[in-house]
Order: C-alpha cells, then structure tokens, then sequence
C-alpha cells in the first residue's frame, strides 16, 4: 500500500466513524500525558499527547465537540495519575478530583477549537494551554496545580526553561512544541492525502511561511532548553557551603491513622538523628550545621507537651545542630496548624513557618456540612488554619536567638508538602531571603504510590527555577538533596530509616524566574485571553453568513 492509500484509509475511518475515532484519540492522548510523569522517564510523550489533542479538537463543529473531545483526554490523563487520593477513602474523592481536574483540560480544547481560525494558531493554543493550568492552579478553594505539564519535565530537555519563566514557561514550551508538530503534521496530512480529502476539505491547512515558522518552532524550543542547561549553577558553586542533614525516621504502618502513631514516629526521628550523631561523634559521617525532618514528625504539639520538648531538645544537643522539627500544634480554638519549627537545643523553639496552602478535603473540608453527605470519610479532614509567613526561617547559629539574623546561620524557604505544587509559595520565600529550599512532607498517608515521585519532581523544578539547592525530608520515602541544576545528588529507599548529609552551597542571587515569572504567567493569560476574544468575533462573524457551524471553513492557514 503506497503511503497516499494509508492516509487516504485513515481518512476514510474518520470520515465514516468521526466522533467514535476522536474519542478514542482524545483519551490516548490523555494517556501519553499521564505516560510522561514520574516514576516513568518518558517525559516526551507530553508535546506527543498534547500534539495527538491538538489534532483532535480540530474542526468547524460546535464548540462543545471540542470540550468534550478535550474532558475525554482529561480523563486519560488524570484517572490513572491520581488514584494516590483515594488510597485509604475509596474511589469517590479520587474519580470526583479527576472528573474537575478533567473539566479544565475541556476547556482547553474548546478554546483549541475555537483558536484555529486565527493565523499563528500554535501559539495561541500553546498560550490556551497555559491559561487554562494556571485557572486549574487558582481555583477552586485555591486550585489544584497537581499534574501541569511542567512536572513531567524533570528529566527532560525543558527542564533548565524553570530559570527564565518557572513551571508556565515549560509548560508553555511544550505545548508551543506540540501545536507546532501538530502543524506540521496537518501540512503533510494535506499534501499526501490531496486537496479533495473529505479531512481536509477548506482552503490550504497551511502556508508556506507557516510551515517554516512551526517546523522551525519545533527545532528552536527544544534546542533552547537544551542550550540553557549550560547556564545552570554547578553542584558546588555558591556564595558560602553548609552542611546539612535530612533525616527519614519512617513510621510503623501507613495510612490515614497515622496521627494515631504519633510517639513512635517522633521516636523513629529521634532515634534517626542519635544514630547519626553517633556516626559524627565516631568520624563516620561530617556533622551537620542544621539537620531537617519532615513533616508531621512530631504530631505531639512540643509547645504544650513536655516530654516532646524534652527528647528534641536533647537530640538537638547531641547533634549540636538546630532541628528544623515538622509539627501539629494545637491553637487556644482547638484548630491546627502544620507547621514546621527551628529547635535551638536548650534554647528551644525559635522560628517557624506556619504551612500557608493548606490542602482542602485534608487538611480542613470546605462546606463540611454539604459534602459529609458525600461521603463517611469527609469529618476524618483536618481543622487546619493557613499560616501567614513569608516561608522563610532562619536556624542557627546554634543555641542563639534564632530571631537574630545574623552570625553564620542560613535562610531556608520552606514549602511544606502540597505547598511545593504551587508557584507562590517558594517564591514568597526568595524575596524573603531564602538561600536554600526544602520540602518536608509526609507520603505515609498515601501509601505505596507514585505520588512521592510526583513530588519529587516538583521539587526538582523548583530548585532549577529559583537557583536553589532543595532538600526533601520524608516521613517515609523518598527523601532526596537535590542540587541547583535539579540533579538529585542523594536520595533514599521508601519506608526505611535514613539519613541524608550533604554540604550544600548557599546562594543570594535570584534568577529570572524568580523576579519576573508571576509576570510572565499573567501576561500569557492576558494575551490568551485577548486571542481567545478575536477568535470569538470571528467565529461570531463567520456564522453570521452561513446556516450552521458546519459550513465554516474547516482548515485555517498557520501562518
């Protein structure tokens, strides 16, 4: 068969079963999005996935067609990336998350859709695509940015984008990458399978000077994040080192009772960190200048609970090193705070960064009283209130007021867990002052999942966008140290007490991303918008001289 009868035949099968053959192409290209996140290295199935969407969405019908080709793609991709939220509650909260998260990829390719008919449709699709992660990433309650195309880019050649424009930037740049490819691929589509195909029926899918910009996008995108890897900060280049310990005590079982094992876990971490001062005390391991534990690694309010005080204090001393000590404390209106607090040895508590994004339907239930009917798990969420920090602690020197900035003490940003998926929260700990970043979290609560690598990933692209070295302290796995360029230098197994120490650079400069990437989203968003609002006059216009959607012109120029 010459290659003109394949593309004819394929023609056909979409020409005889349209809405059956996208469907079944939109969840595929869900699928190959899902396929690019972590644990799997397959980080260039993404611009492929958003490229085969693109391709789908396509067409003069109706605008809802394009949402729902758009909410099936959804589907494919979140339904098999979030299952981790339903681990211990049942598939309702998991399959209720994936179907919202899914209605935001709708939206895209209804806006897709609408788009083609302006020329330079790559760019305002990819620009599309950015909007609609940044609206997922605002609201509801606050947003959800889990499962951005940025966070499947970790091991690919995106990656060093993160220093100019953030996580938007890489998203956006794979997205540019797939509409360009989609483009090109129109291009060819049309001139194997000729003009009089039913597919590609309409004036030119493309003109020359189209063609050119697209396949050229395709080259210039890739090859600039590549380019840019050469800019990132060596492993060691810095301004001072520090030395610094992350500990992973684990914890006895996993699950959602696990505030009920509250003592052994703090225990666990206590006896972690004697171990390892034990091995600094013996010339085995260099002795840490601040040591960091995760997230809810005491769940035994310190501040009101002696014998908790008490055993960090004293690990403290025989480390001789401030403890950066994950906790719940309890306020005087019985709500909670997760927080995350400098332990001085004798001095005791100092600062403290109050966890600011707190996880809704977790950490505290919105509307408690709408969706308690929903489901028996809804009174098992917290009664947690959001902090109001600027994300930045500052531990030692040891045993000194650490509300003195000053001595060789060091300025960490913290972003505790589910804060990390967020763009402001780090970047409200740079302008603050930060010189190093670390996520301390807790994976007990989710199992044996791959969510503890989709949080490591995050975090790799956060120490790539704001210049910083990262350490991730888990309760349970992975814990990592992850250097400026977002190698990971040092990481554990799951579910084994462990110990990372590494000396680390600190750094005052702030990177591109840092100063301008807020700005940078937003004017994507605008021009998106403004794209989206010529496109809607024009389809407007163009419906006003024919009798239905169907009589529009099916293919646009590129170009």
């Amino acid at each position: 068969m010459s290659d003109g009868a394949g593309v004819r035949r394929v023609a056909a099968v979409f020409a005889k079963y349209p809405v059956s053959s996208r469907s079944v192409a939109a969840v595929l290209a869900g699928l190959l999005i899902f396929g690019s996140f972590p644990p799997r290295p397959f980080w260039f199935l993404a611009p492929i996935g958003v490229a085969v969407l693109t391709l789908v969405v396509r067409g003069a019908g109706r605008l809802r067609g394009g949402f729902g080709y758009g909410f099936l793609a959804g589907l494919g991709f979140f339904v098999p990336l979030l299952p981790w939220t339903g681990i211990y509650v049942g598939p309702v909260p998991w399959l209720a998350l994936s179907t919202v998260c899914s209605l935001y990829i709708g939206l895209f390719g209804l806006l897709a859709r609408l788009l083609f008919v302006l020329r330079g449709w790559p760019l305002w699709i990819a620009l599309a695509w950015t909007a609609t992660e940044w609206l997922r990433s605002s609201f509801p309650f606050g947003g959800f940015p889990w499962g951005r195309l940025a966070f499947g880019q970790a091991d690919g050649w995106y990656l060093s984008l993160a220093m100019v424009g953030g996580a938007p930037l890489i998203g956006f740049a794979v997205a540019l990458t797939a509409t360009a490819a989609a483009a090109v691929l129109m291009a060819l589509w049309a001139r194997t399978a000729g003009a009089s195909s039913s597919v590609v029926s309409g004036r030119p899918a493309s003109t020359r000077l189209g063609i050119i910009a697209a396949a050229a996008t395709l080259v210039v995108v890739p090859a600039t994040g590549v380019i840019l890897r050469t800019a990132l900060p060596g492993p060691a280049e810095g301004d001072r080192m520090i030395t610094v310990a992350a500990i992973q005590g684990s914890v006895p079982r996993l699950g959602l009772d696990f505030n009920e094992q509250r003592r052994a876990v703090l225990d666990n971490h206590v006896r972690r960190t004697e171990e390892l001062a034990r091995a600094v005390a013996d010339g085995r391991a260099r002795k840490p200048d601040v040591v960091i534990w995760p997230e809810n690694s005491s769940d035994i309010d310190p501040l009101r609970n002696a014998d908790a005080a008490a055993e960090i204090t004293a690990v403290s001393e025989q480390i001789g090193a401030p403890i950066l000590v994950g906790a719940v404390l309890v306020n005087d209106d019985r709500t909670t705070t997760n927080s995350v607090i400098v332990w001085n040895g004798a001095a005791g508590p100092a600062e403290r960064h109050d966890k600011k994004i707190i996880q809704p339907f977790g950490e505290y239930l919105p509307m408690r009283s709408f969706f308690r009917l929903f489901s028996e798990y809804a009174d098992r969420a917290g009664y947690f209130v959001p902090g109001h920090g600027d994300g930045t602690v500052h531990a030692g020197p040891f045993e000194q007021p650490a509300s003195s900035r000053y001595g060789d003490g060091v300025d960490i940003g913290v972003a505790t867990c589910y804060e990390v998926a967020f763009d402001r929260a780090f970047r409200d700990s740079m302008h603050a002052g930060a010189q190093l970043l670390t996520v301390p979290t807790n994976n007990a609560t989710f199992g044996d999942s791959e969510m503890t690598y989709q949080q490591l990933a995050m975090s790799r692209v956060r120490a790539v966008e704001h210049g910083r070295a990262l350490v991730v302290a888990a309760t349970s796995g992975v814990s990592a140290i992850i250097t400026a360029d977002g190698t990971v230098q040092q990481e554990t197994p799951k579910f084994v007490p462990a110990a990372l120490v590494a000396e680390l650079p600190l750094r005052d400069n702030i990177t591109i991303a840092t100063r301008f990437g807020h700005a940078l989203e937003l004017l994507s968003v605008i021009l998106a918008a403004a794209a989206v609002v010529v496109a809607a006059i024009r389809r407007r216009n163009a419906r006003g001289g024919s009798a239905t959607d169907r009589d529009a012109t099916v293919d646009q120029p590129v170009g």
